[in-house]
């Protein structure tokens, strides 16, 4: 019965292949549209802003041939971005329930495997412990004491046998108020810069916007600053620029 067991558990893998195989599949549960760092609600508001300023772009240069006038434009232009920050807001807090949701069911299958299979995550133990340097007696004694405690043994499996870090999973609702944030002050930048300048006013404040989203994801993710303001504002003009000498040929 014990052997049947052990099979199961390991699925005919040793430990160290079992324990690698947990990895990956922790790795996946921890995969998000904003990634690991910086964090969520951060890389939410970033997105959005980047993704508000596309929008204000975007739309003024489409509108431009039209010939609507600026009342016209704005309006179009705020109701775009109205749209925008409720779908921005929807979905980041859409991805964070979902990834609470695997989290949860990491959890629960965890806790199950330590109910009805101690025997197979004490070897689990054994052979992480070890990788890390404990040997002998000292490896005896830590194993026991994280076995006893089966709150600590679930922490402990959670974050050493699938690589995952609790403090990093945010509630969705702190990442739906970085998107919002994010979009509204995009939003507002851009129609500061149509007000006073139109379309030059919004390529401006647009620039404006990359450049500082850019400069607070590269300070909060320990990258070189002066290369993510560069690329991210060269993809941001090749992408305005490429729809703006489009519309410009198109149009009679």
């Amino acid at each position: 019965m014990k052997k049947n067991s052990y099979s199961k558990h390991f699925a005919g893998k040793d430990v160290v292949a079992h324990l690698k195989e947990a990895r990956q599949k922790g790795a996946r549960a921890t995969g998000e549209m904003h990634g690991l760092e910086p964090p969520g609600h951060l890389n939410a508001g970033s997105d959005a802003a980047k993704e508000m300023a596309i929008l204000w772009a975007v739309v003024t240069i489409v509108l431009l041939p039209l010939n609507l006038g600026p009342s016209i434009t704005f309006l179009t232009l705020t109701l775009a971005a109205i749209g925008l920050t409720i779908w921005k807001v929807g979905r980041s807090a859409l991805l964070g329930w979902s990834r609470l949701e695997r989290l949860h069911r990491l959890i629960e299958e965890e806790r199950w495997e330590i109910e009805h299979h101690r025997a197979q995550e004490k070897k689990e133990l054994i052979e992480m412990y070890r990788a890390k340097g404990f040997e002998g007696e000292l490896l005896h004694q830590v194993v026991e004491v994280l076995m006893a405690d089966d709150n600590r043994l679930l922490q402990v499996m959670l974050e050493e046998e699938l690589g995952l870090s609790l403090e990093t999973y945010e509630h969705p609702l702190k990442q739906a108020s970085g998107s919002a944030i994010g979009a509204i002050s995009s939003a507002l930048i851009c129609g500061l810069g149509f007000f006073f300048g139109g379309m030059a006013g919004v390529a401006i404040a647009g620039g404006i916007v990359f450049a500082v989203t850019s400069l607070i994801s590269a300070v909060a993710e320990k990258n070189e600053r002066m290369k993510a303001i560069v690329w991210n504002l060269a993809v941001g003009t090749l992408a305005t620029a490429s729809l703006y000498f489009i519309v410009r040929m198109a149009t009679p």
